[in-house]
């Protein structure tokens, strides 16, 4: 059995492959990815109409209906690697019996035949896995993938990895929860540590722990960053931790800085109360208060993410935002395009859990992913259509995140009629040149 890897956030479709391939698997781990995999489909149901397709990771599930009638055959979500097995060795298994799948069916959607084998994996899998090394033979250069850019001023090269998946809290905006529905599962520490060791020797610098929380669990992860500092220290690393988290265990910040930690990324989501309530986020804007002064003290630096709109967003919350960020010295830690974040709501969330967003929503966008909303206030939406624009313009024109955040901060404040002071002056040690950050930050 050969498999053949491609990138389509950083490769063309290779023709030749699709056309001789009998399985063709699409990852979709987020909503962009989703959209990637979806776009594609026209030209792999021309090049090969008859291979068998599947769709796995988390927005696979949650999207289900809608994907097969786009022609998927097999969903798999959550602890997928077995089910995606299964599924090869089924298909070579009716290949090689022609008769198991001579019948086909007719997809509405892509007029297309496919063969008519059944799914027997289950579509959500929280299975306890033993993982193997990942293969990364054939997948693009990590030269080709975001860099760190480094307070040294020598741009590193970056690598992915996970210690774990899922995660053990409920929030209602995040799309883990509708397929793990709070259950988290490890990634055996030595596996970590061989893909590690791999993506070194293909020259990653700087890793990248894409777990949802990486405190999930604790003694796992620091297991690992300790064995990994021992072994590489010169490696250094990001992790992403709940503001709760960071709080209930503080005592393990040290270790994070001393094992090569440059920054922590938590979602902060909003410092409005009634909204972090309502996402049941689990901590409050004095919680993220005390986060930012805990690693000041650790000398870590922190990476805040927002969801600056959402249907609770007033004018005078969004300025406030933009006021805490500056008072605090985070502008430069806190990516332009997390000033403009908009509230996705895809399906499986658990906001619907919520009358007001049910009555607020519009039906279910298919092509989209997502459940349409309009803010009852017409300005905020506008103010978002504004901030998008000045993002997007900043981003072009390789402006710095202080020159997007004074210009975001001019439009909110013009926009809600309030007077305008100058922005605080940095803190020396908070220039764009101490600030490490990766040049391709993901948000969704």
């Amino acid at each position: 059995m050969s498999v053949a890897c491609l990138d389509l956030s950083r490769e063309q479709l290779r023709e030749d492959e699709v056309r001789e391939a009998d399985l063709i698997a699409l990852y979709v781990p987020m909503h962009t990815a989703t959209r990637l995999a979806i776009e594609a489909l026209p030209v792999i149901h021309r090049l090969n109409p008859s291979a068998y397709l599947c769709f796995y990771g988390i927005y696979a599930p949650v999207n289900e209906d809608y994907l097969r009638k786009l022609g998927a055959q097999t969903i798999l979500g959550g602890e997928f690697e077995e089910g995606l097995l299964k599924v090869a060795q089924r298909l070579r298994a009716s290949r090689s019996c022609p008769g198991r799948s001579q019948f086909e069916i007719q997809s509405s959607e892509t007029s297309r035949k496919i063969p008519a084998v059944s799914q027997s994996e289950p579509v959500i899998s929280h299975a306890r896995l033993r993982f193997q090394v990942p293969d990364r033979v054939g997948m693009p250069s990590l030269a080709r993938y975001a860099h760190l850019e480094h307070p040294d001023g020598k741009p590193r090269v970056v690598g992915y990895t996970e210690a774990s998946r899922g995660c053990k809290h409920l929030c209602r905006h995040c799309p883990v929860v509708p397929v793990y529905q709070g259950r988290f599962r490890i990634i055996q520490p030595e596996i970590v540590l061989a893909d590690i060791r791999q993506q070194v020797e293909m020259g990653a610098q700087h890793m990248t722990f894409g777990d949802p929380d990486f405190f999930n669990g604790v003694r796992h992860a620091l297991r690992i960053v300790v064995a990994l500092h021992q072994e590489f220290p010169a490696l250094t690393y990001d992790v992403t931790i709940k503001v709760e988290h960071l709080l209930k265990r503080a005592e393990h910040l040290q270790t994070l800085r001393d094992t090569g930690c440059l920054f922590v990324t938590t979602a902060v989501e909003s410092l409005d109360d009634r909204t972090l309530a309502l996402l049941e986020k689990g901590h409050t804007r004095a919680d993220f208060l005390r986060v930012v002064g805990l690693f000041q003290e650790t000398g870590l630096m922190l990476s805040p993410t927002f969801v600056a709109f959402t249907p609770w967003t007033t004018l005078e919350t969004y300025c406030e935002l933009l006021e805490v960020i500056a008072e605090l010295a985070l502008v430069e830690q806190v990516a332009p395009i997390q000033l403009g974040i908009r509230l996705l709501i895809p399906a499986g969330s658990r906001l619907l859990e919520l009358a007001e967003v049910r009555k607020l929503v519009g039906a279910f966008d298919q092509a989209g992913l997502v459940y349409p909303w309009r803010h009852s206030d017409p300005r905020v939406d506008a103010l978002y259509e504004q901030v998008q624009r000045v993002i997007q313009d900043g981003i072009k024109h390789r402006e710095s995140r202080r020159a997007i955040f004074s210009e975001v901060r001019h439009v909110a404040y013009q926009m809600a009629g309030h007077f305008e002071a100058p922005l605080p002056e940095l803190p020396l040690l908070a220039s764009r040149t101490s600030i490490p950050y990766l040049t391709e930050p993901w948000y969704c």
